[in-house]
C-alpha cells in the first residue's frame, strides 16, 4: 500500500505565483541559470540554484552557497512572497501543453515506501549528483522540487479530482513556454480522508522523473532519524514532496540520439552493416519519426531513412525489448562502437521536445548520423520497474516539466 499524505504547504502568494514558478534546477547550466535569475529576481531558480547569487568564481558547493538558499527562502517567507497554509491539504496540479492536459495530486510520499520498494525505480542514481540536493534540502530544511510519480489510474481518485477542478483554482497562469498551470486545494477532512484511503489500496507508485531528487530526500530523512531524540516516524522528514499522476494521463516523448562519426566505416559499409539487422528504406528529405515500436528514423547524409528491426531482434524481455535497447545492442554498440552511452563522448541525446529538426541541425554542426526514436510507453516503464530492473540511460523524456517553487514541504 502507498502512504500518500496531505501536508502543510508553503506556497507563493497568488499575485506572484507565475513569477516564482520555475523549471527544475537541473535543466539549466550555470550560465543559463544566471541569465534567468538576472531577468527575474522572483524566479525560484534563485533559491534552487543559489550559486547564481555569487560571482562566477564561487565554488557552487561552497557552504555559503547553500546558506544563501536557506536565507533567501526565509526572507521570501517573511516578506510575503511565500505563505504557509494553516491546514494539511492535498493540491490538484493540472498542466496543459498544446491542448493536452495531465492532472496530478500534490502530496507527501513516505521514505519508507521508497526504501521498501513500494515506490519503484527504473534507473540508478549517481552519488555525486545526489550530494548537491542532499545539502540543499538539509540546509534549507525544505523540499522544493517535487518528485514526479505515476500510479495505475484509480476511478475513485479520478472522480474526486475532476469534481474539484470544477471550482475556482488557487492559481491559473500560462508560463512563457506556453504551458498552462492550474492549482486547486483540497482541505476538507472528508475528501482528504477519501484520497488518503484510496492511495492505501494502491500496491505501488513509480518514479517517472526525479530519481536523484528522490534519493536525496530519502537520505536526508534517514540521516535525521539518526539525529532525532524521541523519533516517532511522524516527523515531516519521513516524507518527501511528490506529484502523483494516473498513468492514463501521461505521455512520454522520444529521447533521440545523435552520433559523431561512423566508427571508421565508409558510408557504403555502414549502410551494408545496417541491413543485417534492419530493413532500410529511404524516405527522402522530409523529417521522419517512427509511428510504431521496432522502427527508427535515421538522418544520414542529408537523407531520412526508416529502419525496421528484423524479427530476430525483437524480444519480450522488459529491458532488452525496449526500442532504446534494440538500437543500442544491435546498431550503436556493434556497428558504431558506442560501448557505454553514459560516458561515451561520441554520442549525445536530444529530448523529443526539441523536435526532429534539431537532429538535422546537429548533423550539420557536429554530428554525422541521427536516430529518431519511437517513445517508450508508461506500460514499459512499469514493467521494467515491476521486474526490479533498470532502463538504459536516456530512455524517457517527460513533458511538460513540473514547476519548482509552487509547493514547498518544510522538514520542521
Amino acid at each position: 500500500m502507498a502512504i500518500v499524505k496531505p501536508f502543510q504547504c508553503v506556497r507563493p502568494n497568488k499575485e506572484e505565483a507565475s513569477l516564482v514558478a520555475a523549471l527544475p534546477y537541473d535543466v539549466y547550466n550555470r550560465r543559463e541559470a544566471c541569465e534567468i535569475t538576472a531577468e527575474n529576481p522572483k524566479s525560484f531558480l534563485n533559491i534552487d540554484r543559489p550559486e547564481t547569487q555569487f560571482s562566477q568564481d564561487m565554488d557552487i558547493y561552497d557552504d555559503r552557497v547553500y546558506d544563501k538558499a536557506a536565507a533567501m527562502l526565509k526572507d521570501w517567507m517573511e516578506d510575503g512572497t511565500f505563505e504557509l497554509d494553516e491546514t494539511n491539504a492535498y493540491y490538484i496540479y493540472e498542466l496543459i501543453m498544446e491542448g493536452r492536459s495531465q492532472t496530478g495530486i500534490v502530496a507527501c510520499s513516505s521514505i519508507d515506501d521508497y526504501v521498501n520498494g513500494v515506490i519503484k525505480k527504473h534507473e540508478n542514481t549517481r552519488e555525486e549528483k545526489e550530494l548537491d540536493r542532499i545539502r540543499h534540502v538539509d540546509t534549507t530544511d525544505a523540499q522544493t522540487g517535487p518528485i514526479f510519480l505515476a500510479y495505475r489510474s484509480v476511478e475513485d481518485i479520478n472522480r474526486l479530482v475532476e469534481e474539484k477542478k470544477k471550482t475556482e483554482p488557487l492559481y491559473d497562469f500560462t508560463a512563457d513556454d506556453g504551458i498552462s498551470h492550474k492549482v486547486w486545494k483540497i482541505a476538507d477532512p472528508e475528501t482528504v480522508g477519501m484520497i488518503e484511503k484510496s492511495f492505501l489500496q494502491i500496491p505501488a507508485t513509480y518514479i517517472a522523473d526525479g530519481h536523484h531528487r528522490a534519493a536525496s530526500a530519502v537520505k536526508v530523512g534517514l540521516k535525521r532519524r539518526e539525529e532525532t531524540t524521541g523519533y516517532t516516524g511522524d516527523e515531516e522528514f519521513n516524507f518527501f514532496l511528490s506529484v502523483l499522476f494516473p498513468d492514463d494521463q501521461l505521455m512520454i516523448l522520444p529521447y533521440n540520439r545523435v552520433v559523431k562519426d561512423l566508427n571508421g566505416l565508409s558510408q557504403g559499409a555502414f549502410l551494408t552493416e545496417l541491413s543485417n539487422g534492419f530493413t532500410v528504406t529511404s524516405v527522402g528529405e522530409e523529417a521522419y519519426g517512427p509511428s510504431e515500436k521496432g522502427t527508427f528514423g535515421m538522418y544520414f547524409n542529408k537523407t531520412w531513412y526508416c529502419l525496421k528491426a528484423k524479427a530476430g531482434l525483437m524480444c519480450e524481455d522488459p529491458v532488452k525489448g525496449l526500442d532504446v535497447s534494440i538500437l543500442q545492442d544491435n546498431l550503436l554498440g556493434p556497428i558504431l562502437g558506442i560501448g557505454d552511452p553514459r560516458i561515451d563522448k561520441r554520442i549525445d541525446f536530444i529530448g523529443g521536445i526539441r523536435g526532429l529538426k534539431e537532429l538535422e541541425k546537429r548533423c550539420k554542426e557536429d554530428m554525422t548520423v541521427a536516430f529518431s526514436m519511437y517513445p517508450t510507453s508508461i506500460g514499459e516503464l512499469f514493467s521494467v520497474a515491476d521486474a526490479g530492473l533498470l532502463m538504459p540511460p536516456k530512455s524517457t523524456w517527460f513533458e511538460p516539466k513540473l514547476r519548482s517553487g509552487l509547493f514547498i514541504h518544510m522538514l520542521k
